[in-house]
């Protein structure tokens, strides 16, 4: 069983995979690290993320920069929507994710275009999203426990800024999957947003008629 969820930054989509994988007993992968991954270790070979060549050069990171935790930060998050824009980068990145998604019982993965791309096949589709005010406030919170000096207001207009390039790059754009189930998280408790993902995960087996 494969189950794709997709959706802008700080929609609660990566929480929700989580949970999704640990109820139905499946390994995650957060296919957004590895575009951070990209971003940083570009500016660390002294690369532009703007730049497709030196973007692609990127791409040659080592297993062991995914558990850096300065992948987490914004300033990563906003190379990696840069790095991703990219045709070759996407291309470079593709097999690694539909290996993972082909596993021997399936996967959970989070991305942009997991449903659209990646796994078009996949069982289960979401596609978790939310208010920009609601996304802004939810990263500020964040970033002051990680002790980030950031402004609301500059939070909001980088989320807006990666929306525009995620939703109008000419490969993968960010949008939904025509099968996918819509599920706005702005009003939502962590709790009941996952509760909400899991019975749309359950339903979608239902209509498959794969077992739970």
């Amino acid at each position: 069983m494969i189950i794709a969820v997709d959706g802008p930054t700080a929609s609660g989509k990566g929480t929700i995979a989580k949970a999704l994988a640990a109820h139905f007993g499946l390994p995650h992968l957060d296919t957004g690290l590895l575009y951070r991954a990209v971003g940083v270790m570009t500016v660390r070979l002294g690369g532009d993320p703007d730049n497709p060549d030196e973007a692609l050069a990127g791409c040659a990171f080592d297993d062991a920069l995914l558990d850096d935790e300065h992948l987490r930060s914004e300033m990563a998050g906003g190379l990696a929507s840069r790095a991703s824009r990219h045709p070759a980068v996407r291309a470079a990145l593709l097999e690694r994710q539909r290996a993972f998604a082909a596993q021997p019982g399936g996967a959970v993965l989070d991305g942009r275009d997991i449903g659209t791309v990646i796994a078009p096949g996949a069982e289960a589709k979401l596609f978790v999203t939310a208010s920009v005010a609601a996304r802004a406030g939810r990263r500020f919170n964040e970033m002051l426990r990680r002790g980030e000096a950031v402004t609301l207001e500059e939070i909001a207009a980088d989320l807006a800024a990666r929306d525009a390039r995620d939703s109008s790059r000419a490969v993968a754009p960010l949008k939904p999957a025509d099968d996918a189930v819509r599920l706005d998280t702005s009003d939502l408790t962590v709790g009941a947003a996952i509760n909400c993902a899991i019975q749309i995960v359950v339903d979608a087996l239902a209509r498959s008629g794969k077992p739970v």
